[in-house]
């Protein structure tokens, strides 16, 4: 039924969620009854520019988007992965899902996917697994089996790199060889015809002993981090310089039925789109060749996005490696969920409402109806 309503409404859905103010924002929360620079409500958003007039009241020129669902900054992270779940269970039954963590530098991205620990700030990463894990043992006595493989890759300055080693639930975690740099690797198309990396480290994850699962998927995840490119900006202490992609690899086979399901699941934490008169990205060489990586390749995103929305004779997938790797679900084969983050500040308004803009761009766009990839073995014939 979750498949039927999600074909109803569209293989691109876009939800936006408002993070709270923090310690290094600089600004202090606007009372209780005034007017913030960012308000929302279960289904939009209205952002009051500094300056101007407004009938509002706030000020300053108001503008508001509307978008699939809208998440304010007292929104936990189970009320997020409430919404986002019927996509997991989407990568379960046989589809290519795809979910963006997108916003500017600072804005929540990498807290809504990974969140913290085993408990109610654990992000949708976890939570996925969990989701998966649990279904799958309920799937069991129905005769299903499912085989859950995960992967880590980052692009950074348009460079696809693997992550981790094989994870052991019971060892410790290995260290990362100093000086050592991450294996370069290569986009291609699969014998199956879907998008590939070559020479892709995949790890296998028990999905019989779930806490045994859990255990391994921590273990990979805090890997992935440690290992992942970050660098201090003026907006933010631990900014990521690249765009990671943890992926759920899904194999169901009933064996009554003789059916056989293939499912993904890419959770993508994009790099924060930044400016550089802010981000002080401009001071040093080394992150001024990311910060322009990085916002080539978002604006390459934004491209493919016009093409689809216009529906173009021609989609410029191969114009940046994210695109490419990822056309398998914006191409009307899967389901793309872009969630919005975006900074409660004054001061990011700006950034906000480009955020903002983008995700209304997205929000128009029609991929059709996605298609399950699903096969049956013939039953043999016996004299």
């Amino acid at each position: 039924m979750h498949n039927q309503l999600q074909d109803l409404r569209g293989s691109v859905r876009v939800f936006v969620r408002t993070r709270p103010f923090l310690p290094g924002d600089n600004e202090t929360p606007p009372p209780p009854g005034a007017h913030a620079a960012v308000r929302c409500s279960s289904d939009a958003v209205t952002v009051v520019a500094p300056g101007g007039s407004s009938s509002s009241g706030g000020g300053g020129a108001a503008q508001s988007f509307v978008f699939d669902r809208v998440f304010a900054p007292s929104a936990g992270q189970e009320d997020v992965f409430r919404e986002v779940s019927e996509f997991v269970q989407s990568a379960l039954d046989g589809y290519k899902v795809c979910l963006f963590s997108y916003g500017q530098t600072g804005s929540g991205k990498t807290w809504t996917l990974q969140g913290s620990g085993r408990g109610s700030l654990r992000g949708i990463t976890p939570r996925a697994v969990e989701q998966i894990l649990l279904s799958v043992r309920a799937l069991r006595e129905r005769h299903w089996h499912y085989d859950l493989e995960v992967s880590f890759m980052e692009i950074y300055n348009e460079q696809v790199r693997g992550g981790g080693h094989r994870p052991s639930a019971a060892a410790p975690l290995p260290r990362a060889r100093a000086g050592a740099a991450p294996a370069k690797l290569s986009i291609k198309r699969g014998a199956d015809g879907g998008m590939e990396v070559a020479g892709l480290s995949r790890h296998a994850v028990d999905m019989e002993d779930q806490e045994r699962g859990l255990r391994q998927l921590e273990v990979l995840m805090a890997m992935a981090q440690r290992t992942r490119s970050t660098a201090r900006t003026e907006m933010n202490a631990q900014s990521s310089r690249s765009h990671s992609i943890f992926t759920l690899w899904l194999k169901g086979t009933s064996q009554e039925t003789r059916t056989t399901l293939r499912g993904v699941l890419h959770l993508v934490d994009l790099a924060g789109s930044e400016r550089l008169d802010r981000s002080g990205a401009a001071r040093d060489a080394q992150q001024l060749r990311e910060t322009q990586a990085i916002n080539k390749s978002l604006s390459c995103l934004a491209d493919v996005f016009a093409a689809l929305g216009s529906k173009a004779s021609h989609t410029p997938f191969r114009n940046s490696k994210l695109t490419y790797l990822l056309q398998d679900c914006l191409s009307g084969e899967g389901k793309a969920l872009m969630m919005v983050n975006l900074s409660p500040t004054a001061a990011s308004v700006p950034e906000t409402l480009c955020s903002l803009r983008f995700a209304g761009q997205v929000s128009q766009v029609e991929l059709g109806k996605a298609t399950r990839q699903v096969s049956f073995r013939a039953q043999s014939s016996t004299k």
